[in-house]
C-alpha cells in the first residue's frame, strides 16, 4: 500500500503526518506536490513549504530457498 511520510523543517509551521491509501499517487503540478486517490486530491504541498515527502514501502517477505 502506498504510504508517504510528510515532515516539515524544525521551526516551520505544520505537523508531520503519514498518509496512506491503496490507490494513492504523488504528482508534481507546477510548484505543488499533490497526493491524490481516485476521488481527487487528498493533500497538496507548495514547494516553498520546505516539507519533505518520503515514500515508505512495506518490505516483501523474501522467498525461501
Amino acid at each position: 500500500m502506498p504510504r508517504y511520510a510528510i515532515t516539515h523543517p524544525k521551526g516551520k509551521q505544520g505537523e508531520d503526518i503519514l498518509i496512506e491509501d491503496p490507490e494513492l499517487t504523488l504528482t508534481i503540478q507546477g510548484a505543488w506536490a499533490v497526493l491524490s486517490d481516485p476521488q481527487g486530491a487528498c493533500l497538496a504541498l507548495p514547494a516553498h513549504s520546505g516539507a519533505t515527502i518520503t515514500r515508505i514501502d512495506e518490505l516483501e517477505d523474501e522467498p525461501a530457498d
